[in-house]
């Protein structure tokens, strides 16, 4: 990431043309919002003095206590590519800051910033984190509406003509690229019209950064092909939904705090601490990593989606897998996670109980090295699975003390209350699936 100054920005809107500025950033349920300003207003914008409705935010505040400031984060500047020449528009993403000039509690980036603290008070310096989303480029339909139409028959590394969703995947590419992004990898996933974009590694706020502006590219560069991108968990039935793993390691002094060159599998005790915390706490943090109903239909549905609480370093069953890589590259891979998250509100669970299990030296158990989805039923019953709906993650995150820690009780409270709402509105529909099944024969 470049880093910018007040001057700097100042003068490159002035070079550019920039007409408009997006102050961007995001609520806790993981949509982007943004207040956009002409560009007289950018310098008040740069002194943290543009305030806002916090109010009108869904579980931000309440009317009485609703006025907030932006406070940007000079180092997030960039020009969206995709603007007109004549009228550019720039981007900075904020942080929400209270009236008293506190940071507000219910900020999941600053609530991120909050749990990356303890882990450097801790003696960390940072939380690597290279995120791998998944989504589908579905068809519109003539009105320009979302639809669930194939765009191509592809599989996983397929290539033209099959996949005819590579144009767009690659314009998404070449403009993450023409904003400042490092993408390591482009392909096409196992399902027809799915795939995959993932970008470097990074520091976690600049990661779920990352992850909020790759989703508003993809979307906006897919509508350009009359296609639409869609991070739904589970779009369709009988074919695999869409993941976002998130690969994770400690770094001090410049290194990895996971490896360790004198232990047989290259793993540190601080790792395996790390790890165990993560397993321990992983039903708890579900419904973060998993915040839809939808959610568990990818869960429970296979395709390697893994329900199953347990690590590995040779299959992808498992929740926790350890890629080959050693030295700095030695990371731990956790599989759950699926692309409707809140990327702060995910790093900030995973961080948190990582580190709850290095302070309490958790002991982590034996992996597991077969493909459980291939074990007997017998042998599946000595493995711990995740919730299997949303009800049952919102439980398990209501009974997890360390999971609301990582949150906060803002977040923790407003996110239960949204989510139990979300639930119940589900469960009292009367689904196409239960007439077919039930209203002949009963």
């Amino acid at each position: 990431m470049d880093e910018y100054s007040r001057e700097d920005i100042l003068r490159i809107a002035e070079d550019e043309n920039v007409r408009y500025i997006r102050l961007q950033f995001t609520d806790i349920l993981g949509t982007i919002k943004n207040v956009e300003i002409p560009i007289k207003q950018l310098g008040k914008a740069l002194d943290g003095e543009i305030m806002f409705d916090g109010s009108s935010i869904e579980g931000f505040a309440r009317v009485e206590e609703s006025d907030m400031f932006l406070k940007p984060d000079m180092d997030t500047w960039l020009i969206f590519p995709w603007s007109s020449d004549d009228a550019r528009i720039g981007r900075l993403i904020c942080d929400i800051y209270d009236i008293d000039g506190k940071p507000f509690s219910g900020d999941p980036r600053s609530n991120l910033k909050r749990v990356v603290r303890e882990m450097q008070d801790m003696g960390y310096d940072e939380l690597q984190l290279g995120p791998e989303p998944e989504f589908f480029l579905f068809k519109l339909d003539k009105d320009g509406g979302a639809t669930t139409e194939l765009s191509d028959s592809g599989g996983y590394f397929d290539l033209q003509p099959i996949d005819f969703g590579e144009d767009c995947r690659r314009d998404i590419t070449l403009t993450l690229e023409d904003m400042g992004f490092e993408v390591e990898m482009s392909h096409h996933e196992g399902a027809p019209s799915q795939h995959e974009i993932s970008f470097k590694y990074s520091d976690a706020v600049t990661a779920s950064d990352n992850i909020q502006t790759f989703k508003l590219v993809a979307k906006t560069i897919a509508r350009k092909h009359n296609l639409h991108a869609t991070f739904m968990p589970k779009p369709l039935y009988g074919i695999p939904g869409n993941g976002m793993h998130y690969n994770v390691s400690l770094f001090k002094d410049g290194n990895n705090v996971f490896y360790d060159e004198n232990d047989e599998f290259g793993l540190s005790p601080c790792m395996r601490y790390f790890m165990a915390g993560v397993l321990s706490h992983a039903r708890g943090f579900t419904a973060i990593c998993n915040p839809l109903v939808n959610s568990y239909k990818r869960l429970q549905s296979g395709f390697e989606a893994p329900k199953y609480i347990a690590w590995s370093g040779s299959n992808r069953s498992p929740l926790l897998r350890i890629p080959p890589s050693r030295g700095k590259a030695t990371r731990a891979e956790v599989r759950s996670l699926d692309p409707a998250a809140n990327p702060y509100l995910a790093a900030a669970a995973i961080l948190k109980s990582g580190l709850t299990g290095i302070k309490n030296k958790l002991e982590l158990d034996n992996p597991v090295n077969e493909n459980i989805y291939e074990m007997s039923e017998r042998q599946k019953e000595s493995v711990e699975d995740l919730p299997s709906t949303l009800y049952t993650a919102l439980k398990a995150m209501k009974a997890d003390d360390v999971v609301r820690e990582a949150l906060g009780e803002h977040i923790f409270k407003q996110f239960h209350e949204n989510k139990s709402i979300e639930w119940n509105m589900y469960s009292s529909q009367v689904t196409d699936w239960e007439l077919n099944e039930y209203l002949g024969q009963y």
